[in-house]
């Protein structure tokens, strides 16, 4: 009776864990791979990989419906930028619009150390006086 009790049981896990997980199918695969390189909408600081909302999901599953139709990874990446923006995209293209983005800590960096330096010359000259 234990047996049958367990057996149930473990069939009924496996089950479960086989609906909440995706497949390993190709186009699975794909959608996942793509969905990493999103930004949730939602959350903003997750990919739509990560991302449990339901925002998150549902676009999972369009993502998952544009591979399935014949488009390539690239041009789902286009659409969904069109239609969310560049904002959608976890690390954003380097163009004009995000160089700030992506040199202005480094522009903070040196600018600190400038000012460091100019500040440390400063004092070393007034202990000179």
């Amino acid at each position: 009776m234990h047996k049958i009790f367990l057996l149930l049981l473990t069939l009924a896990i496996s089950v479960c864990n086989a609906q909440s997980v995706p497949g390993n199918s190709e186009l699975d695969l794909r959608m996942m791979r793509i969905a990493g390189e999103l930004r949730c909408l939602v959350c903003q600081n997750q990919t739509l990989a990560d991302s449990n909302a339901e925002l998150a999901i549902d676009l999972r599953k369009q993502l998952r419906e544009k591979l399935a139709s014949g488009m390539s990874d690239q041009e789902v990446i286009d659409f969904m930028v069109q239609r969310y923006g560049d904002f959608v995209l976890y690390k954003p293209r380097l163009q004009p619009s995000t160089w700030l983005l992506w040199f202005g800590p480094f522009l903070i960096l040196i600018g600190g150390l400038i000012f460091l330096v100019f500040r440390i010359r400063r004092l070393q000259n007034e202990d000179r006086s």
